[in-house]
């Protein structure tokens, strides 16, 4: 018969040995600015990860959905590069508009587009702006690519396709479930 140890291989002391190793090493990547948040926007290859991000942020605030992650709007908005790498012209677009939303930040709140810490100012800035192609056509791709992503679905209680279950009329038609009882 074999005879088991049950005593934890684990003490204090290991736990502390493993604490002082982790610290100094998650300091030096905060410190070199490595964010694991920001890590999607390094693999960039047309636009930058500044854009990327800013176009994140712009998405957030043109279509606000707090119950939905930033990954969500990751997805809508990583496309663009491969836009920007096929068309210089849509690569300009981007760029310049970017630039404008960014000096129009500046100029109002001294930090880039991206760091307004309001939404309220980050809206007000994109109102400025809302009439130049830039935003029209980033607002236009929005709707497809951040409301097309079957992820989404489900969380705004859309159930999908139904024309391959036989139609609304058979799958959710009368679901009135929203509606109090009479």
């Amino acid at each position: 018969m074999r005879e088991v140890d049950r005593r934890s291989k684990y003490n204090r002391r290991v736990f502390l040995q493993g604490a002082a190793t982790t610290v100094p090493a998650v300091a030096i990547a905060t410190s070199a600015g490595l964010g694991i948040t920001d890590a999607w926007a390094d693999d960039a290859t047309t636009l930058t990860p500044a854009t990327l991000k800013t176009l994140v942020k712009m998405a957030r605030d043109i279509y606000p959905h707090d119950f939905l992650g930033d990954s969500y709007y990751i997805t809508a908005v990583k496309p663009w590069d491969g836009k920007a790498a096929k068309d210089p012209a849509v690569k300009s677009l981007i760029n310049d508009g970017v630039a404008r939303l960014d000096q129009e930040a500046n100029d109002r709140h001294n930090v880039p587009y991206a760091q307004v810490p309001w939404e309220n100012d980050r809206v007000a800035l994109l109102q400025r702006i809302e009439q130049t192609a830039f935003f029209q056509q980033i607002r236009g791709d929005l709707v497809v690519s951040l409301y097309n992503q079957k992820e989404v679905w489900p969380k705004f209680g859309y159930e999908g396709s139904s024309a391959e279950h036989g139609g609304y009329i058979n799958r959710g038609f009368a679901d009135i479930d929203w509606l109090p009882k009479a």
